[in-house]
């Protein structure tokens, strides 16, 4: 028997909350004053999963645009989709340039100062 897209919508949210050491938002973000799938202090995470596994994914535009206001809307700084390609596989996380610019940075700088430099800026 087949279960409902929320079992598999809320097991995957439920996934990315833990590893994010973040929380499940009720009703998958459908309230008034809180929105997006998952949040931290500082993320707004829109989940999306395949019912049965698949190869390939849509990523559609309407997700970030939506998402991006939600993030706006409750002070989060930044926002990401989690998407998967069915039930017991892994998330990946899309995120904008912007915010990928900052996570190659974060991760030179830790890097170089691993190594005992750090940059001149």
């Amino acid at each position: 028997m087949n279960k409902p897209t929320r079992f598999y919508s809320k097991k995957q949210e439920q996934a990315v909350a833990k590893v994010v050491n973040g929380r499940r938002t009720a009703n998958s973000g459908a309230t008034p004053f809180y929105k997006g799938d998952v949040v931290t202090n500082d993320w707004c995470i829109e989940c999306k999963t395949a019912t049965e596994a698949k190869a390939s994914m849509s990523i559609k535009r309407e997700w970030f645009s939506k998402l991006k206001e939600e993030a706006f809307g409750t002070g989060k700084h930044y926002s990401a989709v989690a998407f998967n390609y069915g039930p017991d596989t892994d998330n990946h996380y899309i995120i904008d340039e912007k915010t990928f610019k900052r996570v190659v940075e974060l991760f030179e700088k830790e890097d170089h100062e691993d190594a005992g430099w750090t940059k001149p800026w």
